[in-house]
């Protein structure tokens, strides 16, 4: 019995593990915690913590400055953006000399006086173009324009030789040849395609841009063919680099088709810098930006070659400028750049210098009378430096539209780091900083009367004096190289157009709307009707 009592009557069950009871009761309420949320409430939680830290994250990169209270969740202003509106725009300038916006993941400060559109021009320490994020995809990273620094140094060094009077009117014929061809075009478009009924003209002014853009930069190493392709294409590559939209390329979107016309464009200035260091090697003649640019190359590799050889070199024969050899690629995304900055705003420009004198009679016969003069009354004497440095008041007539229409009213750049753009407001690292030119070009201070078109106020008025307000090429390090360029090339067009056509602009009510399409056009595409003038 004692041994019965003293045996081992514990039950295998009473071996197993059980948790302590503080561990049970964690557990308990975990899994009772657990059960209550479903998928969708989580789901929700998430979206509202999310929707808060935009929020406050908008709040907090606002301060002071003026802008929206709050911005739509996640996408801000993208849907009214899609269509962006002059109005809205000009509201916006009015709001104040800072304003913001957040538009997707982008924080975007608005600099509108003219003072603070300056001081974002002039500090590079702080902010560098970045035009906008899909940018970097369709210029490519590597692009000289987004480099800093000695980089960009390097590239800039070798390229302000392109723009000089000698070298500007070593392009005039290629130019010339450009507008003897499209100006027949106009004719036969007009006359006889359509009847002399008026087309909007938009479109191609457009493509008659490109085509003298891409005579001028790569010459006849690009057929007539790739020329029209690019002209018809650019617009894809305009409508992907719009101010906003989509951060990523998704397939079949604005970003999608403008990368993709972007691609086809490298691949056809690449395959004109080979062709062109191979005629430059040959010892020929320069006729274009490229050629120019490619001789300074192989003048200075054989000024290194000779000095690394020991041979003496005359002093006379050292290049003005030392440069690097560039590769094919990057001479490539270099033109492209100049394509860039001139396609969009030299065709805008040329729209509403058009109309304008359409609209202006009195302003059109005096630039006539004027081009006839110079020529000394031949009106198929050829451009040269001479004539067009003669042209004072066509130069009042395309300064003024430049002024009056200024084809880029803001130049987007982002923010390296914190950017104390005024002692009580800093822009945020990664933030988009822009800088706009259109309140500078109309403040009633500076340029009387600011929304009348007056091309004497250059002439007998005091606008050549307001350079701090003249931000249509922009300022500082990133200033425009083509601004003579650009406006000789102006001149030139409708110089010569006065004396070899008449055109007619079949005004709508929505002539004087502009549209924003990363540069500004009118509403209605501008129906003009052209014919030979005897």
């Amino acid at each position: 019995m004692a041994s019965v009592i003293n045996s081992n009557f514990a039950s295998p069950l009473a071996n197993a593990e059980y948790p302590k009871a503080s561990e049970a009761t964690a557990e308990g309420f975990v899994a009772r915690v657990c059960g209550g949320i479903s998928g969708l409430n989580l789901a929700v939680t998430v979206l509202l913590l999310l929707i808060a830290y935009d929020q406050f994250k908008y709040v907090w990169n606002k301060g002071s400055i003026v802008g929206p209270a709050w911005k739509m969740p996640f996408i801000g202003p993208f849907l009214s953006s899609v269509n962006p509106n002059m109005d809205e725009y000009k509201a916006k300038w009015a709001s104040g000399e800072l304003s913001c916006v957040s538009v997707f993941h982008k924080f975007v400060v608005i600099a509108s006086s003219r003072d603070m559109a300056r001081k974002v021009f002039n500090s590079p320490l702080f902010v560098k173009p970045c035009v906008v994020d899909v940018a970097y995809k369709l210029l490519r990273p590597t692009n000289w324009v987004f480099l800093d620094g000695r980089a960009h140094v390097d590239y800039r060094k070798g390229l302000n030789g392109l723009f000089t009077r000698q070298a500007l009117e070593t392009y005039l014929p290629g130019q010339e040849e450009v507008y003897d061809k499209y100006f027949s075009r106009f004719i036969e478009i007009s006359q006889h395609e359509n009847g002399g009924k008026p087309i909007p003209y938009m479109p191609i002014f457009r493509e008659l841009m490109c085509a003298v853009s891409c005579r001028t930069f790569v010459g006849h190493y690009m057929s007539d063919a790739a020329v029209k392709k690019i002209a018809d294409d650019y617009f894809k590559i305009t409508a992907a680099l719009e101010l906003v939209n989509f951060p990523v390329i998704i397939p079949f979107t604005k970003t999608w088709y403008g990368k993709k016309a972007a691609d086809m464009v490298l691949d056809e200035f690449t395959i004109c810098a080979a062709k062109c260091k191979a005629r430059m090697a040959a010892e020929g003649n320069i006729t274009c930006i490229m050629d120019g640019w490619v001789k300074s190359m192989q003048d200075s590799q054989k000024y290194r070659e000779k000095v690394e050889k020991g041979i003496a070199v005359d002093e006379k024969e050292k290049p003005p400028m030392l440069l690097r050899e560039f590769s094919d690629f990057e001479i490539a995304q270099t033109v492209f750049t100049f394509l860039f900055a001139s396609q969009d705003a030299t065709s805008s420009a040329s729209t509403w210098l058009f109309q304008l004198m359409a609209d202006r009679p009195e302003i059109l016969d005096r630039v006539r009378e004027e081009n006839l003069a110079v020529r000394n009354g031949d009106k198929n004497q050829r451009f040269s430096m001479d004539i067009l440095e003669k042209m004072t008041y066509t130069r009042a007539v395309i300064k003024e539209t430049l002024r009056y229409r200024p084809p880029v009213i803001m130049v987007p750049y982002i923010a390296k780091k914190s950017f104390p753009v005024t002692d009580s407001y800093t822009a945020p690292k990664g933030s988009m900083v822009i800088p706009s030119v259109w309140p500078a070009l109309h403040d009633p201070e500076v340029y009387p009367n600011p929304d009348s078109f007056d091309p004497e106020r250059w002439i007998s008025g005091d606008a050549e004096k307001a350079v701090k307000n003249w931000l249509v090429f922009g300022t500082g390090p990133h200033y425009c190289l083509g601004q003579t360029y650009a406006q000789l090339n102006l001149m030139a067009m409708i110089g010569k157009a006065s004396m070899h056509l008449n055109w007619e602009h079949h005004v709508t009510p929505k002539s004087e709307d502009i549209k924003v399409f990363a540069t500004i056009f009118p509403m209605d595409d501008l129906p003009l009707v052209f014919s030979e003038r005897k």
